[in-house]
């Protein structure tokens, strides 16, 4: 105000000299009365908490920068509650998960996008747009035609809920909060207020309201002003960039250094003092000057974190000065920086103190001059005015290295930032795996994506045709699954197929498969579903793109010796893992039941549906009888078979399996003429032709039948094991 009030004054009393004086003494007068606490411009760590207290500052960002920004709104905690089948026979288990809605505000000016989100330092949102974990999200960009957030306006109701104009708001909505203890977590943004470099003149101009005018080529990757003072901003980014800062007397103008340049005639200097030296140099002692001077930015290279470049240099103290420039910076230039100062700091050893005639009054500190003597450029650091000379107190000046500097930003272990994609999703209805016979059906789920980031995805069933669904959890491990491309011929299932291949494409070129020997496969390895066949697999020769061509396999494990020949192009291949699996509800276990993944790739999700027509149930059916023969005693045929069970695949004791049912029954089935009338239950391996129907056959001239024989269980019969047997 007195800078203005005088400068007027001055003008009218005195003309331009008398304007010059009084901005001189006006600026005084303001530094005295009106002199701030201090200066506070964008302080480096600021960025990196994330605040919710009333009266926290909210930066303005320009270029590109990563803040944690204020959460300004929040629900409470919303819980949900799901059931987790466990089997049959055993208790269902309550699930609870928690979710929040809340808003953060981000940058006090509009901004153009938000890029990558972190949550707790680990990656939310990739480069891609998409989440790694369930949450809405929208962004308000503070324009000033914003409009409420609905979301907010519901909860709080549409008087009570401001637009944010001018401010950048990041909305989250059912945010799940499992991953993070419960809570909602320390998030930070990557902010993109300007799609390429942001000049430092611009920046000013824009905080001063062109208070700070003037141009300049300097150029930041980002920068987010959190300070009260704009001549603190101003100051600290002249500080380390090759930029002048210039002060009027009423406002400050920001020039490159050519620009900024004034020559003084070395003629003048001396007027007004009493005879002796023209110039008076002055040099400090090198142990004033620091050995090592720090810049802190945030470095571009390392997603924006923290970095340090130093600038060493022997001869001076033993001390180590700092400069925290908080701006997007690569490591280079901040290294450039860096030495840049240190190398400034040597030259400024030496002052020079000029004085010079009333019209030298124009020459305002920051401004640039050259001498004939002592000859180079120079910074005014300070200018006073009495018995109408102008005394200024000058410092060396260096522009800068014209080479820039190799830094090494350092090593980051960053999280790799990779695409959920969308899940893909199978039922198997499995057959017998365990030691133990199964008392209820096995369907269970295996998922994957389409892309290597996919984990997991929630899942909910359906027994009605898609009317209505029920949650049941999530999805287990990533399974490593895909397709067959060719269809697999039927082989032995007595000895090993070194015939027969099939080639499958998996999910994605991530998933790997091996190799296994024979004690391997004996152990269990490379055991899979392929359609309704369970195979294991010797060899997988990689084709190229995640396909792989499977050989030397083993054919209709676990009681799947029925399915060889049902092949096809398309068929689900799954390689079944214990830890990859997940249970459908017991309910849910029939044909035709629906299944729903609702990941974050998945839109209005993925359904994938038990086929019809084939039965459900195979963990809980009878093995087929094996090894029937037919021996005819006194002239009637008499059959008999072995037995397989449910229990004791490996059969380590070398006796007799287990049972594996409740108890032992089988029903043989005359089939004659294409018809099967007669039916006959037995309970044991074995069975004699009745007299009065071998009879009967002879005399109807029936030379050769066929008999079916199944194995009945308490819930389901084996597949028919035939055999076909002479009469005469």
């Amino acid at each position: 105000m007195a800078t203005l009030l005088l400068t007027a004054v001055g003008t009218v009393i005195g003309g331009p000299i008398g304007g010059a004086i009084g901005a001189i003494l006006g600026q005084a007068v303001d530094h005295r009365i009106f002199a701030p606490k201090g200066r506070q411009g964008p302080r480096l760590g600021d960025l990196s908490l994330q605040t919710s207290s009333y009266g926290s500052s909210i930066p303005r960002v320009f270029g590109t920068v990563r803040a944690s920004g204020t959460v300004i709104w929040s629900t409470d905690l919303i819980e949900t509650s799901g059931s987790q089948s466990n089997g049959k026979g055993t208790p269902d288990t309550t699930t609870f998960s928690y979710a929040a809605s809340f808003a953060v505000a981000l940058s006090a000016r509009e901004i153009l996008r938000v890029g990558r989100i972190w949550a707790d330092g680990n990656l939310l949102r990739g480069a891609g747009g998409d989440f790694k974990t369930a949450t809405g999200f929208r962004l308000l960009t503070g324009g000033e035609d914003q409009a409420l957030d609905p979301l907010m306006a519901a909860a709080e109701g549409i008087g009570m809920t401001p637009a944010y104009r001018g401010c950048a708001v990041a909305v989250f909505s059912d945010f799940q909060l499992a991953a993070y203890g419960n809570r909602i977590p320390s998030l930070s943004f990557e902010i993109i207020a300007d799609d390429a470099r942001v000049g430092v003149a611009s920046i000013l101009g824009e905080l001063s309201d062109n208070a700070i005018s003037g141009t300049s080529a300097a150029l930041i990757d980002g920068l987010a002003v959190q300070g009260d003072s704009v001549r603190g901003v101003a100051e600290t980014l002249a500080a380390a960039l090759p930029v002048s800062l210039i002060d009027n007397g009423v406002t400050l103008i920001l020039a490159d250094d050519a620009d900024a340049m004034q020559a003084l005639d070395a003629n003048d200097f001396g007027a007004g003092v009493k005879p002796g030296p023209r110039t008076v140099e002055n040099r400090r002692a090198a142990a004033t000057i620091p050995e090592v001077l720090s810049i802190a930015y945030y470095d571009v290279g390392r997603d924006y974190q923290a970095g340090i470049q130093r600038a060493r240099r022997e001869g001076g103290s033993r001390r180590e000065d700092r400069i925290d420039l908080a701006a997007s910076l690569p490591a280079s230039m901040a290294k450039q920086i860096a030495e840049t100062r240190l190398t400034r700091s040597w030259r400024e050893r030496r002052t020079v103190s000029v004085t010079l005639p009333w019209r030298a009054i124009d020459v305002r500190p920051g401004g640039l001059v050259s001498l004939g003597t002592p000859p180079g450029v120079w910074r005014v650091v300070s200018m006073a005015f009495e018995r109408m000379a102008v005394r200024l107190e000058l410092l060396p000046h260096s522009s800068g290295s014209a080479v820039p500097a190799v830094a090494d930003p350092g090593r980051i272990v960053a999280q790799a930032d990779l695409l959920h994609g969308v899940t893909v999703l199978a039922l198997i209805d499995l057959p017998a795996l365990g030691s133990v016979a199964d008392t209820a059906p096995r369907i269970v789920v295996v998922a994957n994506g389409t892309s290597v980031g996919w984990r997991k995805a929630p899942l909910l069933a359906s027994n009605d045709g898609g009317a209505s669904y029920m949650s049941f959890g999530a999805t287990a491990l990533p399974a490593t699954m895909g397709v067959a491309e060719t269809i697999l011929a039927p082989g032995s299932v007595a000895l090993v197929d070194r015939v027969n291949s099939v080639d499958v494409a998996l999910v994605h070129a991530g998933l790997v498969l091996h190799d296994a020997d024979d004690a391997a496969l004996l152990s269990g390895a490379n055991f899979a579903m392929l359609g309704r066949e369970a195979i294991q697999f010797g060899r997988a020769m990689p084709l190229g793109s995640g396909r792989y061509r499977l050989s030397g396999l083993w054919r209709g494990r676990r009681g799947t010796e029925a399915t060889v020949d049902s092949h096809g192009v398309g068929e689900t291949f799954v390689l079944l893992e214990s830890d990859a699996v997940a249970m459908v509800p017991a309910g849910f276990a029939v044909e035709g039941v629906r299944v729903m993944a609702t990941g974050l790739g998945d839109g209005a999700g993925v359904i994938a549906t038990l086929a019809t027509g084939v039965g459900v149930g195979a963990s809980i059916t009878p093995l087929s009888p094996v090894a029937v023969s037919s021996r005819s005693v006194a002239g009637v045929p008499t059959l008999s078979w072995i037995r397989r069970s449910r229990e004791g695949w490996d059969w380590t004791d070398g006796i007799e399996v287990p049972l594996g049912e409740e108890s032992e029954r089988y029903r043989v089935t005359r089939v004659a003429a294409g018809r099967a009338d007669v039916t006959e239950e037995v309970a044991i391996p074995a069975w004699t032709y009745p007299a009065v129907l071998l009879a009967q056959d002879r005399a109807a001239g029936l030379a050769q039948v066929t008999v079916h024989i199944v194995q009945v269980g308490a819930r389901a019969v084996s597949a028919p094991t035939a055999i076909s047997i002479l009469l005469v």
